[in-house]
């Protein structure tokens, strides 16, 4: 598989350079040049086959040249002691448990690959510095897949803002390999100074930088491999059409999943799950995307107004609008139908879900209705993104129930310090880059 830029008709490149550099020199987001049918190596799996198995099958496939199949199981058992749970509900709902990685989210999947996959493509060859915007979960989860990792420092920069679950004792200045740094500003100022860093070309190329972020094809990659997945756990009892419900903030997922499908896997709808801010709604109806003032609702990593993946979707949308127009389906849900969702799978299946989870849940049950799917043998699976002890005080109030709070995720909001506080500007970050060499 090789990867082209969004907006350049330049030649291709490998996925090894994809992630090794993240943004295109002509600009850009990477997307695939062209996505191979896999439906023989993955329609013959059973329900007995393991995500690590999987991914060995299926990435020395789609990464031809890149990596081999021993390759492939060390970058599977070095990425996952963990994998995804299909909990089928009943005979239309499922859900897809993504939150049972160290961090209990969701993108545990996506950078753990990727920092397993870059270490093997690093190996005895190589040196990287991946730099990426965080906060809160998605900083614990990033630190928790770089850490160790042979030959790549990891530079995270955080906006205002308590910094927690990290591990001071893996910070580059006490012998570690981890960089965090907190930026006097935004996450949006984060974002933006991790593409200004990157394409400051020759900074970038002296540290050989790149980015763990959602921009970062190397993250985008693996989360298709869960969809498959579902599938092949999900296949033999399906009676009728399988629809995914997909919680929607830079929508990295949704776009997964349309990829998984290009990978020929039958499916036949998504839902665009968004709460208030509805980022990509008329778009995805077709109309020009205009950006909206960001609304702060009880879904805050849904709280997005100009999606990171902005690119990769206007591309797959010029590519193929009918797929768009035929199998996206946009859907919001309020903050009190989020915690309607929560409060009926409690009620009606003994389960706990986040709010994020929830979104997805409300977006389903609104689709299902407006296109008549309980009168049709339609089964649903809703992405459940975060552990439902991450949101704790949601969970309660939505319930009424107290609930129970890993080990795991209560060592996660340990406060750590920053090694650098700097303004939101390219040279305070390159300069604090710089000062732990």
């Amino acid at each position: 598989m090789q990867f082209r830029s969004t907006i350049s008709s330049a030649s291709p490149v490998s996925f090894k350079d994809a992630i090794l550099h993240t943004l295109p020199r002509e600009g850009g987001l990477y997307v695939p040049a062209s996505v191979m049918d896999m439906r023989q190596f993955f329609l013959y799996m059973d329900a007995d086959t393991s995500f690590p198995e999987l991914v060995t099958t299926v990435a020395p496939v789609l990464l031809q040249g890149e990596l081999n199949p021993f390759s492939a199981s060390r970058v599977a058992e070095s990425a996952y002691d963990f994998e995804p749970e299909l909990q089928i509900l009943d005979e239309g709902l499922s859900l897809l448990n993504l939150f049972n990685g160290p961090t209990g989210i969701f993108k545990d999947f996506g950078i753990a690959f990727l920092a397993a996959v870059m270490e093997e493509l690093l190996k005895n060859s190589g040196k990287a510095m991946v730099i990426s915007a965080t906060r809160g979960d998605t900083g614990v989860s990033t630190s928790h897949a770089f850490r160790g990792r042979k030959g790549i420092t990891s530079v995270m920069l955080y906006p205002s803002g308590p910094i927690r679950g990290l591990d001071p004792e893996s910070f580059v200045p006490n012998g570690g390999n981890i960089i965090p740094i907190q930026v006097k500003g935004t996450f949006d100022d984060c974002q933006s100074l991790v593409k200004a860093v990157i394409n400051d070309r020759p900074f970038a190329e002296r540290y050989c930088i790149t980015s763990s972020n959602a921009i970062n094809p190397g993250r985008l990659l693996p989360q298709t491999f869960y969809y498959l997945y579902a599938f092949i756990k999900i296949k033999k009892l399906l009676k009728g059409d399988l629809v995914f419900s997909v919680p929607s903030g830079n929508f990295g997922n949704l776009i997964a999943g349309l990829y998984a499908w290009k990978f020929g896997m039958p499916v036949s709808g998504f839902i665009a799950a968004m709460n208030a801010n509805n980022a990509f709604g008329d778009f995805i109806q077709g109309k020009p995307f205009q950006p909206k003032p960001l609304i702060i609702t009880n879904s805050p990593a849904l709280d997005v107004s100009m999606p990171e993946n902005y690119e990769r979707f206007q591309s797959f949308y010029e590519e193929a609008p009918a797929v768009m127009r035929n199998m996206v389906f946009p859907a919001t849900a309020s903050n009190a139908s989020t915690l309607i969702a929560m409060e009926k799978m409690w009620k009606k299946y003994g389960v706990f879900v986040d709010p994020h989870t929830a979104v997805g849940l409300a977006a389903a049950e609104q689709i299902g209705a407006t296109m008549g799917y309980s009168d049709q043998k339609i089964h649903t699976v809703v992405l459940a993104t975060g552990h439902p002890a991450k949101e704790a005080l949601a969970v309660a109030k939505a319930t009424g129930q107290d609930i129970h709070i890993p080990e795991k995720l209560q060592s996660l909001q340990k406060p750590a310090d920053p090694i650098a506080l700097i303004e939101p500007e390219l040279d305070a970050v390159e300069g604090a880059i710089a000062s732990c060499f």
